[in-house]
């Protein structure tokens, strides 16, 4: 069930709403303005998701080459020219 949220509570109260959904102690809130229904704050589920698959993403595709490293003080250089 929706929760309805005026507009001043809202903007008061926004990072509690916000840590509510994050921890699913709300699904929705529905945020009125003059008693009537204007917006609708629900918890990102895709972002929520994707946390814990970033790290390692491309683990095992590539080979990083032995000399890797042979250019990096003529690039380090170049950085501190400009």
């Amino acid at each position: 069930m929706s929760q309805i949220v005026n507009m001043l509570d809202a903007k008061s109260s926004l990072s509690r709403l916000v840590h509510d959904l994050e921890t699913g102690g709300a699904q929705e809130f529905i945020i009125a303005r003059n008693g009537r229904p204007a917006a609708r704050l629900v918890p990102l589920q895709a972002a929520n998701a994707d946390r814990g698959r970033r790290i390692g993403v491309a683990k095992g595709r590539f080979t990083v080459p032995d000399d890797i490293d042979r250019r990096a003080k003529e690039v380090a250089d170049l950085f501190q020219a400009g």
